[in-house]
């Protein structure tokens, strides 16, 4: 079964080895044309905020999916889950969010369903199985 064709996806993880690692999965698996990684929760936000004021471009720009880890510094997944609610209803629509974590606490799993913007949730490292079985 072939995995699903996207534009663009964004990682958003503190951890550089474990974007490096997605980021070479989602090559591999052919899924996107653009991945966008980056190392915090407020860079990603600031960046979806300021393609969002761009109507021209932000149809192109915007990732698809957003694959994004909860425990990070600064802003963690839920914060910046909190901050993606007050984003354009355009960028809410467009981006999907799968929750990529190392947590297999059954509260994050849990709180994770409350938004209605995360899709899935799945454990690191992304694997050629989890992204062909994605259905965002």
């Amino acid at each position: 079964m072939a995995a699903k064709k996207y534009h663009s996806v964004m990682l958003i993880d503190d951890n550089e080895i474990d974007n490096l690692i997605n980021q070479k999965m989602i090559e591999a698996a052919d899924i996107a044309e653009h991945i966008y990684t980056h190392t915090g929760a407020k860079s990603a936000i600031e960046f979806l905020k300021n393609v969002s004021k761009l109507p021209d471009i932000s149809k192109e720009v915007l990732p698809d999916v957003i694959f994004l880890d909860i425990d990070m510094p600064l802003m963690d997944g839920f914060q910046f889950l909190d901050e993606f609610e007050k984003l354009s209803e355009q960028t809410r629509n467009k981006c999907r969010v799968v929750m990529l974590t190392s947590s297999i606490n059954p509260q994050d799993v849990n709180k994770s369903k409350k938004y209605s913007y995360v899709k899935e949730y799945i454990n690191k490292p992304l694997s050629q199985d989890s992204l062909e079985k994605l259905e965002v």
